[in-house]
């Protein structure tokens, strides 16, 4: 399961916003996101790729 690194996130909004961008491409997806950590845990049959895309799209940097 890959886990991003995102910076940016400091809020519940935030949460929302990177998980509704990773289950548009896949409605399937389980995230995980922790505020304190900066990182999102994903599980999905998206590419990474498509992942990183979708996050910086919502306007975070992911490393």
């Amino acid at each position: 399961m890959p886990v991003f690194n995102v910076s940016g996130m400091t809020c519940s909004h935030c949460e929302r916003a990177v998980t509704q961008a990773i289950k548009a491409l896949d409605a399937q997806a389980q995230v995980k996101v922790d505020l304190a950590s900066g990182t999102v845990e994903v599980q999905s049959s998206a590419s990474e790729q498509a992942i990183r895309q979708a996050i910086s799209e919502e306007g975070y940097q992911v490393a």
